[in-house]
């Protein structure tokens, strides 16, 4: 079903995903040099050490977290695991290959009534942000927030292909131009789930409500592959993307936990 912003929340024309201003992390922030940069540019530094990116219980209170059990998301350590919320059923895991990296791996898990968790789809090839991983995302630094975050929402230029989320089809689902590799951005809004990092919760994944402030970035989704690295979102192969909005279902409180190997294992 179809989902609007919120009241008092503008929807506006998501532009190229590396050029327009608009949607921080698919589209280049307006102090980027003209041209993409390239994968060897000097990165900036991930942000301080330790677990403080804004997770599911900062975007979602009221949803406790709950300590390391039996069940347990393979390659999550005790400090990740704890984060993923009590009630919560489903979890897609993206797991990058180090924290400057862009290239990673995802898989969907479900977690049955004896606690237990099993892969029910993937893995999938993905892509994470150019410049790799924070714990401390801010607009424009071309990273991935690290962390534990809510799955709630999803959308697309095309329609509904059978998700059990609310779903905004909408022609301002719109890529164009180029990426950092010179790939064709074209399509890469047709199927969309927003990451709940730095949004309001149940509004369509257009809604540019910032709650932490501008500075922090926004726009984070899980979209359709462009073959190339994102401004700040997951990437995942076209039917991959459909069977993922297909399969999150509401009623299993899904998260996306993300990051690099290394500190997703802690």
């Amino acid at each position: 079903m179809p989902r609007s912003p919120s009241n008092g929340a503008a929807r506006w024309l998501i532009g190229a995903l590396c050029a327009a201003p608009l949607l921080a992390a698919c589209t280049q922030p307006p102090s980027a040099p003209a041209e993409p940069p390239s994968v060897s540019a000097p990165a900036p530094a991930p942000g301080p050490p330790g677990r403080h990116g804004v997770g599911w219980q900062d975007a979602r209170p009221g949803h406790p977290s709950r300590p390391p059990s039996a069940g347990h998301l393979p390659g999550l350590g005790p400090v990740t695991h704890s984060e993923v919320p009590e009630d919560t059923r489903q979890a897609l895991v993206v797991v990058g290959e180090s924290i400057d990296t862009s290239k990673a791996t995802a898989v969907l898990h479900e977690r049955d009534a004896a606690g237990r968790w099993r892969r029910t789809a993937g893995p999938w090839p993905a892509h994470n942000a150019l410049r790799g991983w924070t714990f401390d995302h801010r607009e424009g630094d071309l990273r991935t927030p690290i962390g534990v975050f809510g799955l709630g929402d999803a959308g697309g230029r095309l329609p509904d292909p059978g998700a059990l989320l609310p779903y905004d089809q909408d022609e301002e689902f719109v890529a164009s131009g180029t990426g950092f590799l010179g790939e064709p951005l074209e399509g890469s809004f047709d199927y969309v789930v927003a990451i709940d990092y730095n949004r309001v919760p149940g509004t369509t994944p257009l809604d540019q409500e910032r709650p932490l402030g501008s500075d922090k970035g926004g726009g984070v989704w899980v979209h359709v592959d462009h073959a190339g690295p994102t401004q700040a979102c997951i990437s995942l192969p076209r039917a991959s993307m459909r069977e993922l909005v297909r399969a999150l279902d509401p009623g299993k409180q899904p998260v996306i936990v993300m990051g690099p190997a290394a500190e997703l294992a802690q």
